[in-house]
């Protein structure tokens, strides 16, 4: 806190405090400590956070357990890997807290009775609802059994069939369509809403 003293003798109080670790426990216990003792806003982040995988992890849970306890006004994610990367991870890491704006997905793992390309299906939807400015939730679920029960709550949402799957909107299905169409039709209805 010395160098803030300083600032504020000087008559500066526009003042963004930054105080990083690459250890999580460190970050999120240094933050909480600042936070109790100033009230100047604080950019969270945790530093040399490491490439894609464990840098994500790091900075979800640093970063992520400070916001949900109300704790911090600006964030940056760093990543050894492509800057857009950082990006995309800090929009997620908000919309998980409930800070964010923009499509939320929820899909479920998948099990015996999973007889469509889940993964490869909830990977090209996220893609293609990475830029859409909309808040809305978009399930992707493995199968009709559990998909439409357990996605209920979900504004839009698609559960894989035996070659197939079925468009559903706010619990109820919509329409049967082909695999090889799901992607398609599950955008036009998001595009409509």
């Amino acid at each position: 806190m010395g160098h803030v003293k300083i600032l504020e003798e000087c008559d500066f109080d526009d003042i963004v405090i930054s105080i990083k670790s690459s250890d999580v426990p460190t970050m999120i216990s240094a933050y909480r400590l600042l936070s109790e003792k100033c009230n100047y806003p604080l950019h969270l982040g945790v530093t040399e956070a490491g490439t894609e995988r464990m840098g994500l992890i790091k900075s979800s849970i640093g970063i992520g357990s400070l916001l949900c306890e109300g704790i911090g006004e600006t964030i940056r994610v760093s990543l050894t890997d492509d800057p857009v990367k950082e990006i995309y991870a800090a929009k997620d890491i908000l919309k998980a807290v409930g800070k964010g704006s923009g499509v939320k997905i929820v899909s479920c793992p998948t099990c015996g009775r999973t007889r469509i390309d889940l993964v490869g299906l909830a990977k090209k939807v996220e893609a293609a609802v990475r830029d859409i400015d909309k808040d809305i939730t978009v399930a992707v679920m493995g199968c009709v059994v559990n998909g439409i029960g357990e996605a209920g709550e979900a504004d839009i949402g698609i559960a894989g069939g035996d070659g197939c799957a079925v468009l559903f909107k706010n619990g109820q299905k919509l329409y049967k369509i082909d695999e090889e169409n799901a992607l398609a039709a599950l955008m036009s209805e998001i595009e409509k809403m």
